[in-house]
């Protein structure tokens, strides 16, 4: 790995998809909450402002991806200390299974809607490790609200593909709110203004981010959702606990150190799809050589089936500690069980994993500190309700827990904490901050994250070109999904001929993760952001 060659050889765009800067970087998915998060900075924020500030714009210009409904987990480095943020949301007190045998109840409607978190993790953020006023972290969300925002075409593309979903829904509260008078998909281009979204943000501002759990908005909640047959109610939102601190998880590729979320995110797949790939040569890897696409998705199989074998919960079983999953000998052992053949013994048919359209951001300033948030309201535009009178989409997390093994760690019960595939990371290189990535994209954040990092590592390659990459993912079941055009026939017929389905998703596929990286650079000062092309997103900094 030449970190010279990697800073040296990066490119800024006019279109922000990729930016330098010389005091503090934020990299988003959509240019308004950029905007938000290097506001604080401009105004003597530090990097967990920033992202503070980033991550509730989010929720206003990206509510498809995420929300104050919804769930956020968070790496950060901070004061020379990397700690992971557990921000999961729970399920309610009345969460039974016989409530989900229909498998819709999991995933549409007031019943899929665990209790939100991302307001409680923002806020701990904020008052433990920020430095602005909160009225000034949620000013910029209430502006976008109020003022609107201009839809994009992928925002009415995902309209579109919901629509049935949404005029399913009997209230018809997230039509009402998310489309155009309750129809139809806004057109791209159109202004989308939120004044009840942004009456509750006024609220959150003026009274702390406790007022979202006590008081007026949770009285709402609980009226909402016993009107609809919802399950959440006042004193669901009173419990929730503040995010839990842990240790995160690390583990070495190459030259670099890769931190990361433990359980219940999924850092530990990402670790160990890292170390099962450092068997490989690094020249073997950007090769193209059909053999090496072989390779890489067998240990992407592995990899996401361990994680499915054996599922771990901290909050469930706390006495138990997994480390089978990150020795280095069973990473071997897992390299090498991969010949040059499919492996027939996985399972072929692949199982159902729910979850799809989440966001990621990433923010550093010149004082060392990074912070990355992976949030989520899971299914794009979430459970397809919303609060009547508040304005923001309920999540539809239900559907990420287990309905039918009782003593699995995630089965189904009263304040119980979903799995989640987030695994946003540190990158260091010399015990030096130098990275901070993440991506959505459900099972295959894994998958992303790691072609990104190789591109980088093994490849040479600056952050601008690793994210133009075209990208490829293999289910357990063997389904290796590619984009087109960006793979020879040579490597179709390759796979095809081994064994795999292809299944081809269009170039710059949506399907694929959305990488939000910075980068504090380590030959010279400043920092480079870089801004996933498959979104709607760009990357900002402060000079």
């Amino acid at each position: 790995m030449d970190v010279k060659q990697i800073e040296n050889s990066f490119r800024p765009t006019a279109d922000k998809k990729c930016f330098i800067a010389k005091k503090g970087m934020v990299a988003s998915a959509f240019p308004d909450a950029t905007k938000a998060g290097v506001e604080m900075l401009k105004k003597g924020g530090n990097a967990i402002d920033a992202a503070c500030a980033t991550a509730i714009s989010l929720g206003v210009c990206e509510p498809q991806a995420s929300g104050i409904g919804g769930q956020s987990m968070a790496i950060l480095h901070v004061n020379g200390k990397s700690i992971a943020i557990d921000g999961s949301s729970r399920s309610p007190s009345l969460a039974h299974a016989s409530i989900f045998k229909r498998k819709k109840n999991r995933r549409i409607g007031y019943k899929s809607t665990t209790i939100p978190s991302t307001i409680s993790v923002i806020g701990f953020l904020h008052e433990k490790y920020g430095r602005l006023e909160w009225q000034k972290i949620l000013a910029p969300a209430i502006h976008i609200a109020k003022k609107g925002y201009k839809i994009t075409k992928l925002q009415h593309d995902l309209q579109n593909r919901e629509l049935e979903s949404f005029l399913s829904i009997k209230s018809k509260s997230g039509a009402k709110y998310f489309l155009k008078d309750g129809i139809v998909p806004f057109d791209v281009g159109d202004r989308f203004i939120q004044d009840d979204l942004a009456q509750t943000l006024t609220t959150i501002s003026d009274y702390g981010f406790r007022s979202f759990y006590h008081g007026q908005i949770a009285k709402i909640i609980d009226k909402d959702m016993q009107k609809n047959h919802g399950l959440i109610r006042e004193d669901d939102l009173a419990y929730i606990p503040e995010p839990i601190e842990r240790k995160p998880i690390s583990r070495k590729y190459r030259q670099v150190s890769v931190v990361t979320l433990p359980p219940p995110a999924a850092g530990r797949t990402l670790l160990l799809t890292l170390m099962m790939l450092n068997h490989l040569p690094s020249k073997f890897l950007r090769s193209s050589k059909p053999s090496s696409y072989h390779f890489v998705a067998e240990t992407f199989r592995k990899a996401f089936l361990h994680r499915l074998q054996r599922p771990f919960n901290p909050h469930t079983y706390d006495q138990i500690q997994d480390k089978l999953h990150l020795r280095r000998s069973f990473a071997k052992q897992m390299a090498d069980s991969i010949h040059n053949s499919m492996d027939a013994t996985l399972p072929m048919v692949d199982p159902d994993f729910g979850g799809e359209d989440t966001t990621h951001l990433s923010t550093m300033d010149d004082e060392g500190n990074a912070v990355g948030i992976t949030q989520s309201i899971e299914l794009a535009y979430g459970s397809k309700t919303a609060a009547e009178g508040l304005g923001f989409l309920y999540n539809n997390y239900m559907s990420a827990f287990e309905f039918t093994t009782p003593n699995h760690p995630y089965y189904i019960r009263p304040n119980a904490v979903p799995w989640t595939s987030v695994s946003p990371a540190l990158v260091f290189t010399n015990k030096k901050l130098w990275m901070v990535v993440g991506s959505p994209g459900s099972q295959r954040i894994f998958s992303t994250i790691t072609q990104f990092l190789s591109r980088i590592i093994d490849g040479n390659l600056p952050m601008n070109e690793a994210i133009k990459r075209p990208r490829f993912h293999c289910s357990i079941g063997g389904n290796v999904s590619i984009e087109d055009g960006g793979f020879s026939d040579k490597i179709i017929d390759y796979l095809k001929e081994m064994g795999y389905d292809i299944s081809v998703k269009e170039r710059y596929s949506f399907y694929h993760g959305a990488i939000h990286a910075v980068m504090k650079l380590q030959t010279q000062i400043g920092f480079h952001g870089v801004a996933e092309v498959r979104r709607d997103g760009t990357a900002e900094g402060l000079n």
